[in-house]
């Protein structure tokens, strides 16, 4: 007897792709890795931006971390609401609101008299209404366009975020000590505006929403995916997301403050923070290569794992030369386990809540990137030394293998879908 699950199987042919559709999809592909890039920048400012609003404001490092944080908190919600507007009426209109909101707010945030509105306005127009879309619902957008190669197109396109770590930061802060912090945010707005607008045009197209299931029984599965209900298993997949990422930040947040204390400058801890971020978008492109043909657990289970090697290593590493290999070791290892999430989402939900469903995970993933650099900090605070920080990081780290390897065996058994079943 067939489950009514409100939805229809995938058509089992394998139906040529025409060359016109197939030149579009990497049109769109280029676009939105574009699009991410770009829109990062808004998250760049805010940390830029610290230094010279405590001065003008006279405010502590305490309260100048707010516009980050709020900025970030706005972020975070931003990607499920968009991303349930891009589920309901396509990814043009989030981007579209987006190309609009976020120059807007950054030049309404260099008008700014006071903290106040300087934080709220980038909560609201930079973060919620701004960038939010470039992230769960734009990758969401990416994975209806690609099947067989949906794994290397999700992480080609959340390498921007990456791209714009080693882009920004350094234009941004040549323009605040050239021109002042406003008249960078007045750059920015132009910027994203000459170039968001234009790249929300290669984004008009909404794609066919359809499930990768191929026969009713693998389709009956999608009622309880992995044995659970659908709520249980986001819900495990969005504490794995903190469990991984305060992991991640112990050392992206830390590496400066944790090099210098060992005896080494600044500029060096600065370098080995490139290192990461470099090598970590070979590590997403490759890990989507890698979901194409493993899967997205198995790909989560493998990052998880050589994440907290790579930490552990750190406790470890004490000259120069081995703190850069462990940086880069580390860009390697983490890089790819974020994107695995979205490919694990789209292996296991409907097609049709993939926007919302990966936007809620990346709130997730935000959250432990806050509290574990806060919580590093203060264990730091606690004990005068990282050693806690570190033990810290890999007991979260531990939560994540924990989780994801249960995932897997609970899936065991019921993995009938392939890949390959249809070509992308």
């Amino acid at each position: 007897m067939e489950l009514n699950t409100g939805l229809q199987p995938a058509d089992k042919s394998t139906k040529p792709v025409p060359r016109r559709i197939g030149a579009y999809r990497l049109v769109r592909l280029l676009a939105s890795l574009l699009m991410m890039t770009v829109a990062s920048s808004g998250m760049f400012t805010t940390i830029i931006v610290l230094k010279p609003a405590m001065a003008e404001f006279g405010i502590g490092h305490g309260a100048g971390a707010l516009p980050y944080t709020l900025y970030m908190i706005g972020f975070g919600f931003g990607n499920v609401i968009m991303g349930r507007v891009a589920d309901r009426y396509g990814v043009a209109l989030p981007a579209l609101i987006g190309s609009v909101c976020l120059p807007l707010g950054l030049y309404l945030a260099s008008q700014a008299v006071s903290l106040l509105w300087f934080c709220l306005i980038l909560a609201v127009f930079c973060g919620l209404l701004g960038a939010a879309f470039s992230l769960g619902p734009l990758v969401a957008d990416v994975s209806h366009w690609f099947r067989a190669r949906r794994g290397l197109a999700v992480g080609l396109v959340i390498s921007g975020s990456y791209l714009g770590g080693a882009f920004w930061p350094a234009l941004l802060q040549h323009w605040v000590d050239s021109y002042g912090w406003r008249e960078t945010f007045v750059l920015q707005a132009q910027i994203c505006a000459l170039l968001m607008l234009p790249l929300t045009c290669a984004l008009y197209r909404r794609p066919l929403i359809e499930d990768d299931y191929i026969d009713a029984e693998a389709l009956a599965t999608l009622r309880r995916p992995l044995g659970l209900s659908r709520n249980t298993l986001q819900g495990c997949l969005c504490v794995a997301g903190i469990g991984c990422c305060v992991a991640m930040s112990m050392p992206q947040v830390h590496i400066v403050p944790y090099v210098t204390g060992l005896g080494f400058t600044p500029l060096q801890g600065a370098t080995m923070l490139s290192l990461m971020l470099g090598f970590g978008i070979f590590s997403r492109i490759t890990s989507g290569w890698m979901s194409d043909h493993i899967g997205g657990l198995k790909t989560l289970i493998l990052g998880s794992v050589l994440q907290a090697l790579v930490i552990i290593a750190f406790l470890f590493a004490d000259t120069l030369s081995a703190l850069y290999f462990t940086s880069a070791a580390f860009g390697l290892a983490q890089g790819g386990i974020v994107p695995s999430y979205s490919i694990i989402i789209r292996r296991y939900f409907p097609a049709a809540e993939a926007g919302w469903r990966i936007g809620l995970s990346f709130v997730f993933t935000i959250a432990g990137m806050a509290f574990g650099g806060w919580v590093a900090g203060a264990l730091y605070d606690l004990s005068g030394s990282y050693t806690l920080s570190f033990l810290n990081a890999i007991a979260f780290n531990l939560l994540n293998l924990a989780i994801a390897a249960s995932l897997l065996l609970r899936g065991r058994g019921q993995e009938r879908w392939q890949p390959g079943a249809a070509q992308a």
